[in-house]
């Protein structure tokens, strides 16, 4: 089934380029059905999954370059399976979104969407850290051209080279890591590395090498400066896919790759880390309250939840890590639906600053209720997944380090003062009818964008299970090395 998706979505990919670029609503109609199918052909993959097992499933395995070790392997596990699954959603929900908001070069818009829907799938079930790295890279280039041809001011080129060179000279250290990993065990192997013998010394320098990797996407104070530029510029569609998708590549590796390869050096590194993103949790909420754009004050909510689940991931105990994954899932949810809602009034009035917005409780009543349901989530309201990721990362947290998991809970509090603000200035008070005259509430499309979105908010605070249940027997068999 995984051959097939990973078949089906290069089929839809070059399906698309033989259409004629004058048929837009051609070219649109194709894009979100392939989209969906894939989202589909994913939930196959969940509900024939065997969460009893911590092994590798659907497995494809072929020779590629066998003179020199290099083999072609692409298989699913409990982590995996729910970032494609992530990915395949936001992906139909973002083509979705863009029906009606670009009106130039459509048609290679939405091939940008379905190649970041094929290389994001390739990123998440590779087991080859060689490819891993390619695939990654290759996310780029899709991104690069979403924000840079179809960002929204004249800044967007500054704010696409700053995104495109953070990651790439992070990306070198990487590289050299790789190359120095090839050297020692004469293969790339994912599962053939983790059997690798490596001493103190190659740990430290190898984890820094992935951490200056790593650190740039998730983004990790202070690491972060690319990220709220990014989505300043970046269409609404690109927003979402960088808050919900791309920032979880960073979470995904260090799961994947740093505290399975590198055991001694993760547990030697964790001080600076936690201070890096206590310092990050504690700035970016402060930052984010003196911000006047949208987009700025979610944008750096989300730093300041990825460095909560980069504390999470580095507790070593099985809740902080089990709710570092919920709580980049909860996140995808929460901040793509917030950018969404952004999306929703920019494309109506034009303007992202919160100035021209107040009182917009009685001309869109829906619209307000949908955006009070998700700054609830967004400040960990008990029923809503972001509580469940957040509790069970600040229970790891504390088993881990007192002092770290008070620090870490300013988080909520900041949280919350800067989300309700928010939510205060734009949903209460009277109309600004100087800037706008006429209002309109969302949409049948709209509403169905966000019914996803709510409901997946809403089932994971409420039985997270469908989510644990699948990754316990991974996430155990991750910590033993750390269990003392």
């Amino acid at each position: 089934m995984l051959a097939f998706l990973i078949l089906f979505s290069f089929l839809s990919f070059f399906h698309l380029i033989t259409i004629n670029s004058s048929r837009t609503l051609v070219i649109k109609q194709y894009s979100l059905l392939y989209s969906g199918l894939l989202f589909l052909i994913t939930l196959m993959l969940w509900i024939n999954f065997d969460n009893t097992s911590a092994t590798l499933q659907y497995a494809i395995i072929f020779d590629w370059i066998s003179f020199y070790n290099y083999n072609v392997v692409f298989g699913l596990d409990g982590l995996s399976l729910f970032f494609i699954l992530l990915t395949t959603l936001l992906i139909f929900l973002c083509i979705l979104g863009s029906w009606n908001n670009i009106n130039f070069s459509i048609k290679e818009y939405f091939l940008c969407f379905i190649a970041l829907d094929i290389l994001l799938i390739l990123v998440f079930s590779v087991r080859d850290i060689f490819l891993f790295y390619i695939f990654f890279e290759s996310v780029l280039i899709p991104m690069f051209l979403v924000i840079g041809v179809w960002g929204s001011r004249e800044r967007k080129i500054r704010a696409v080279y700053l995104f495109f060179f953070y990651t790439l000279i992070g990306s070198l250290f990487m590289l050299l890591a790789i190359l120095y990993l090839y050297n020692k065990a004469g293969t790339t192997n994912y599962d053939a590395l983790l059997s690798l013998d490596l001493s103190q010394l190659e740990q430290n320098w190898l984890f820094l090498a992935f951490f200056f990797f790593l650190a740039t996407k998730m983004p990790l104070f202070p690491f972060h400066v690319w990220l709220p530029e990014a989505h300043v510029e970046a269409p609404t569609a690109g927003s979402v896919l960088l808050a919900g998708i791309l920032l979880k590549l960073g979470s995904y590796g260090f799961l994947r790759f740093s505290l399975p390869f590198f055991p001694d050096a993760s547990l030697y590194f964790t001080p600076l880390i936690f201070t890096l993103s206590i310092l990050g949790i504690i700035f970016t909420s402060l930052t984010a309250m003196r911000q006047t754009d949208f987009k700025r004050i979610i944008a750096y909510s989300s730093v300041a939840h990825m460095n909560l689940v980069m504390m999470g991931i580095f507790s070593f105990h099985l809740p902080g890590i089990e709710g570092s994954l919920l709580q980049s899932l909860s996140h995808g949810f929460v901040a793509s639906a917030l950018f969404f809602l952004i999306g929703v009034v920019y494309e109506r009035y034009h303007s992202r600053l919160i100035t021209y917005y107040s009182g917009l409780v009685h001309m869109m009543p829906i619209y307000i209720i949908i955006f009070l349901f998700f700054t609830m989530a967004n400040i960990a309201l008990p029923g809503t997944s972001s509580f469940i990721g957040e509790f069970l990362i600040l229970t790891g947290i504390y088993k881990f380090n007192m002092i770290a998991g008070i620090l870490g809970a300013t988080g909520m509090i900041l949280g919350s003062a800067y989300s309700l603000w928010l939510y205060n200035r734009i949903a209460y008070g009277n109309l600004k009818i100087d800037y706008i005259s006429s209002y309109k509430d969302i949409t049948l499309r709209e509403f169905y964008i966000f019914l996803p979105l709510i409901l997946g908010t809403l089932i994971l605070g409420i039985y997270p299970n469908v989510i644990l249940n699948f990754v316990h027997s991974w996430f155990f068999l991750l910590i033993s090395p750390y269990l003392f």
